[in-house]
Protein backbone atom coordinates (compact mmCIF):
# COMPACT_ATOMS: atom_id res chain seq x y z
CA UNK A 1 0.00 0.00 0.00
CA UNK A 2 3.14 2.56 0.48
CA UNK A 3 3.68 2.01 -2.94
CA UNK A 4 0.54 3.63 -4.28
CA UNK A 5 1.40 6.92 -4.90
CA UNK A 6 4.74 7.37 -6.49
CA UNK A 7 7.82 9.16 -4.51
CA UNK A 8 7.77 12.76 -6.72
CA UNK A 9 4.00 12.41 -5.87
CA UNK A 10 4.29 12.01 -2.12
CA UNK A 11 6.61 14.92 -1.92
CA UNK A 12 4.38 17.13 -3.53
CA UNK A 13 1.63 16.10 -1.05
CA UNK A 14 3.87 16.61 2.11
CA UNK A 15 4.96 20.16 0.57
CA UNK A 16 1.33 21.28 0.00
CA UNK A 17 0.10 19.42 3.09
CA UNK A 18 -0.86 22.32 5.39
CA UNK A 19 -2.68 23.95 2.65
CA UNK A 20 -4.76 21.02 1.32
CA UNK A 21 -5.63 20.67 5.04
CA UNK A 22 -6.69 23.72 5.32
CA UNK A 23 -9.09 24.16 2.18
CA UNK A 24 -10.43 20.66 3.75
CA UNK A 25 -11.38 22.17 7.08
CA UNK A 26 -12.65 24.90 5.47
CA UNK A 27 -15.29 23.48 2.70
CA UNK A 28 -16.61 21.38 6.21
CA UNK A 29 -16.86 25.07 7.69
CA UNK A 30 -18.56 26.14 4.56
CA UNK A 31 -20.76 23.16 4.43
CA UNK A 32 -21.85 23.62 8.02
CA UNK A 33 -22.78 27.56 8.10
CA UNK A 34 -24.34 27.40 5.36
CA UNK A 35 -26.16 24.32 5.90
CA UNK A 36 -26.97 24.00 9.90
CA UNK A 37 -29.19 25.76 12.13
CA UNK A 38 -27.69 26.80 15.64
CA UNK A 39 -24.49 26.35 16.94
CA UNK A 40 -23.19 24.72 14.68
CA UNK A 41 -23.89 27.33 12.13
CA UNK A 42 -21.57 28.93 14.38
CA UNK A 43 -19.10 26.37 14.89
CA UNK A 44 -18.89 26.25 11.08
CA UNK A 45 -17.92 30.12 10.62
CA UNK A 46 -15.10 29.42 13.45
CA UNK A 47 -14.07 26.71 11.52
CA UNK A 48 -13.83 28.25 8.53
CA UNK A 49 -11.65 31.18 10.50
CA UNK A 50 -9.40 28.96 11.99
CA UNK A 51 -9.20 27.16 8.61
CA UNK A 52 -7.67 30.36 6.75
CA UNK A 53 -5.10 31.02 9.77
CA UNK A 54 -4.12 27.71 9.42
CA UNK A 55 -3.78 28.10 5.21
CA UNK A 56 -1.84 31.02 5.78
CA UNK A 57 0.59 29.66 8.08
CA UNK A 58 1.08 27.04 5.43
CA UNK A 59 1.78 29.52 2.98
CA UNK A 60 4.54 31.11 4.67
CA UNK A 61 6.42 27.95 5.11
CA UNK A 62 5.52 27.12 1.76
CA UNK A 63 7.01 30.38 0.73
CA UNK A 64 10.14 29.08 3.22
CA UNK A 65 10.80 26.06 1.55
CA UNK A 66 13.51 26.26 -0.72
CA UNK A 67 14.13 23.43 -3.39
CA UNK A 68 16.25 20.61 -1.81
CA UNK A 69 19.09 18.64 -2.77
CA UNK A 70 21.75 20.90 -1.27
CA UNK A 71 24.63 19.85 0.52
CA UNK A 72 24.59 18.59 4.34
CA UNK A 73 21.33 17.89 7.07
CA UNK A 74 20.00 20.31 9.79
CA UNK A 75 18.50 19.00 12.28
CA UNK A 76 16.42 20.57 15.30
CA UNK A 77 15.87 18.66 18.55
CA UNK A 78 15.89 19.61 22.02
CA UNK A 79 16.53 23.44 21.61
CA UNK A 80 19.75 22.64 19.58
CA UNK A 81 20.15 23.39 15.53
CA UNK A 82 22.82 20.84 13.70
CA UNK A 83 23.76 21.13 10.60
CA UNK A 84 26.15 18.18 9.24
CA UNK A 85 28.08 19.13 5.94
CA UNK A 86 30.73 17.35 4.25
CA UNK A 87 33.21 20.27 4.49
CA UNK A 88 32.06 21.70 7.44
CA UNK A 89 29.21 22.18 9.83
CA UNK A 90 28.07 23.19 13.52
CA UNK A 91 25.78 23.01 16.50
CA UNK A 92 24.02 26.33 17.95
CA UNK A 93 22.23 26.08 20.81
CA UNK A 94 18.71 28.08 20.26
CA UNK A 95 19.00 30.27 23.79
CA UNK A 96 22.23 31.37 22.61
CA UNK A 97 21.24 32.62 19.28
CA UNK A 98 22.65 35.93 19.19
CA UNK A 99 21.99 36.89 15.36
CA UNK A 100 20.37 35.11 11.96
CA UNK A 101 21.69 36.48 8.63
CA UNK A 102 20.57 35.52 5.51
CA UNK A 103 23.79 35.68 3.03
CA UNK A 104 22.87 35.63 -0.90
CA UNK A 105 26.59 36.80 -1.25
CA UNK A 106 27.75 32.89 -0.52
CA UNK A 107 27.10 30.63 -3.32
CA UNK A 108 24.69 28.44 -2.38
CA UNK A 109 22.70 31.30 -0.19
CA UNK A 110 22.81 30.17 3.27
CA UNK A 111 21.49 30.83 6.79
CA UNK A 112 24.57 32.26 9.08
CA UNK A 113 23.61 31.35 12.58
CA UNK A 114 25.59 33.76 15.15
CA UNK A 115 26.47 32.61 19.39
CA UNK A 116 28.93 34.32 21.30
CA UNK A 117 32.24 32.53 21.83
CA UNK A 118 31.72 30.23 18.87
CA UNK A 119 32.07 30.30 15.13
CA UNK A 120 29.62 30.93 12.80
CA UNK A 121 27.69 28.34 11.35
CA UNK A 122 26.31 28.90 7.58
CA UNK A 123 23.33 26.96 6.67
CA UNK A 124 22.31 26.53 3.08
CA UNK A 125 19.18 27.19 2.49
CA UNK A 126 18.43 24.05 0.42
CA UNK A 127 20.53 21.77 2.68
CA UNK A 128 17.71 18.98 3.69
CA UNK A 129 16.07 19.88 6.89
CA UNK A 130 16.13 23.46 6.99
CA UNK A 131 12.55 23.26 7.08
CA UNK A 132 12.54 22.99 10.81
CA UNK A 133 14.11 25.90 10.81
CA UNK A 134 10.82 28.27 10.24
CA UNK A 135 9.74 26.97 13.57
CA UNK A 136 12.51 27.74 15.48
CA UNK A 137 12.41 30.97 13.94
CA UNK A 138 9.36 32.05 14.28
CA UNK A 139 9.99 30.97 18.48
CA UNK A 140 12.52 33.56 18.81
CA UNK A 141 11.38 36.67 21.02
CA UNK A 142 10.60 39.43 18.00
CA UNK A 143 11.10 37.82 15.64
CA UNK A 144 9.06 38.29 12.36
CA UNK A 145 7.97 35.81 9.56
CA UNK A 146 7.15 39.05 7.13
CA UNK A 147 10.51 40.70 6.47
CA UNK A 148 11.98 37.21 6.47
CA UNK A 149 9.93 35.91 3.49
CA UNK A 150 10.41 39.24 2.00
CA UNK A 151 14.53 39.28 2.43
CA UNK A 152 14.30 35.21 0.88
CA UNK A 153 12.41 36.58 -2.19
CA UNK A 154 14.74 39.41 -2.92
CA UNK A 155 18.18 38.33 -4.02
CA UNK A 156 20.31 41.54 -3.59
CA UNK A 157 23.92 39.87 -3.42
CA UNK A 158 23.86 41.19 0.08
CA UNK A 159 23.75 39.54 3.68
CA UNK A 160 20.39 40.77 5.21
CA UNK A 161 20.15 40.58 9.21
CA UNK A 162 16.95 38.96 9.79
CA UNK A 163 17.22 38.84 13.97
CA UNK A 164 19.15 40.37 16.54
CA UNK A 165 18.57 39.27 20.16
CA UNK A 166 18.29 42.06 22.30
CA UNK A 167 20.90 42.92 24.57
CA UNK A 168 19.95 42.61 28.21
CA UNK A 169 19.89 45.10 30.86
CA UNK A 170 23.43 45.51 32.22
CA UNK A 171 22.36 46.79 35.85
CA UNK A 172 20.49 43.26 36.56
CA UNK A 173 21.56 41.55 38.90
CA UNK A 174 22.19 37.94 39.03
CA UNK A 175 21.34 35.31 41.65
CA UNK A 176 24.27 33.19 40.93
Amino acid sequence: MSDFLRPEAKKTLKRWRDLIIAALFAALGMFWALTAFGILKWIGWMLVAAAILFAWSGLQRLWFSRAKGGIGVVTVKEGQITYLGPFEGGVVAVTELREIILDHAQYPPCWVLKQLGQPDVFIPLNAEGTDALFDVFAALPGFQTGPMLAALQRNDGKPIVIWQRRKQATNVTLLH
